[in-house]
């Protein structure tokens, strides 16, 4: 992990760690905050992609560093939340990130089992052990939360039998915000899942009707300005939805 400029690991300034910020939403999200004076940790399993995105980061003025982790391999998580430990003392907040969209030309009637285990190792088992593996240092902040990126694909009237193993990976991680919020809820840990909506992303694709800025506008809420009691619900646009 690259040296945070002007910066020491007992420094009081809020950190945040995102996976899978090396483009898209988490990098938007990790871009506002760092505009906003936040310590920003670039996780991404492609190094030179995330070298990348942490120092165009701090080229803007932003605290930056990247750190290599692969949320799909629990391994990974392990050295990350150790490597993570030698330069910091606390984590603020937790924003899972890292997804992947693999359905294309795939139905609830096709899909191999294979294929759905491979997209619920990132999607949701990730995001799980990702949290797992960083609460020792959630629970040394004074306000900390965690915050899944869910999608209204994962909403119990917005499952499509078309985008069969995407849809059941977010059901399910709406399922483990629940279940982390109630399990950390006496610790003071704020967990929710939100839904930036259909966005102009490599996944989301140039005919979304959303930008970068618009997907991570609800995360950039969570992390910093929404009530600490907040918990164990689901956001789109700051405001509460469905399950």
């Amino acid at each position: 992990m690259a040296k945070r400029k002007g910066l020491q690991p007992e420094d009081s300034a809020r950190t945040v760690l995102i996976t899978g910020a090396n483009k898209g939403i988490g990098f938007e999200t990790a871009r506002q905050l760092g505009a906003a004076g936040w310590v920003v940790i670039i996780g991404a399993r492609r190094a030179k992609a995330g070298r990348e995105a942490a120092t165009a980061l701090s080229e803007a003025g932003a605290a930056a560093s990247f750190i290599e982790l692969d949320v799909a391999s629990t391994p990974s998580i392990t050295r990350a939340a150790t490597e993570f430990g030698k330069s910091f003392r606390k984590l603020d907040v937790l924003i899972n990130n890292a997804g992947i969209y693999p359905d294309e030309g795939r139905n609830i009637l096709s899909i191999p089992r294979e294929e759905i285990a491979e997209t619920f190792q990132t999607n949701t088992f990730g995001a799980l052990a990702t949290t797992q593996a960083f609460l020792p240092y959630l629970r040394k902040a004074a306000k900390p939360r965690v915050i899944n990126l869910s999608s209204g694909y994962g909403q119990l009237d917005g499952l499509s039998p078309g985008v069969p193993s995407y849809c059941l990976s977010k059901l399910t991680l709406n399922g483990v915000t629940l279940m982390l919020s109630r399990a950390l809820q006496d610790q003071g840990v704020a967990v929710n899942s939100m839904s930036p909506g259909w966005v102009r992303t490599d996944m989301g694709g140039p005919s979304a009707p959303r930008s970068v800025e618009q997907g991570a506008d609800t995360a950039v809420w969570l992390a910093s300005e929404a009530p600490q009691e907040l918990t164990g619900k689901f956001f789109e646009d700051r405001r509460e939805i469905p399950w």
